[in-house]
């Protein structure tokens, strides 16, 4: 599985982002061969928005989190698995991974999501 790349500067046609105005998910962060490219949108002592592009293959190993994470497909197929129990996801569909129990992120075809992780 690939480490998560920060996205290092703006895909093209892509702004920065900004409170208070309309933004195109597809276009906040790219895919990248072989790769798995994140942004955060929105990062606060009480949780996080992330945007993350991973390419075919990709993914993240399995781990834990102290608390709820939200996974939001909007592009693509992921295999997201929680406590050993695969679930393939794909466009407009969501999960919510619970606080505490092993998952893991693997891409069955390219995919972006929306990470949201509330700490409370």
């Amino acid at each position: 599985m690939e480490k998560v790349k920060k996205s290092a500067k703006a895909p093209a046609g892509a702004k920065k982002v900004l409170k208070g105005e309309v933004l195109d998910l597809a276009k906040l962060v790219d895919y990248s061969e072989d790769s798995v490219v994140s942004k955060t949108i929105i990062q606060k002592e009480t949780g996080t928005v992330t945007i993350f592009a991973f390419d075919e293959g990709q993914g993240l190993s399995e781990h834990e989190a102290p608390f709820d994470a939200m996974v939001y497909i909007a592009d693509g197929e992921a295999e997201i698995t929680i406590s050993k129990k695969p679930h393939r996801l794909k466009k407009g569909e969501l999960i919510i991974m619970p606080a505490n129990k092993p998952h893991a992120v693997s891409a069955v075809k390219k995919f972006k999501m929306v990470l949201t992780m509330i700490r409370s």
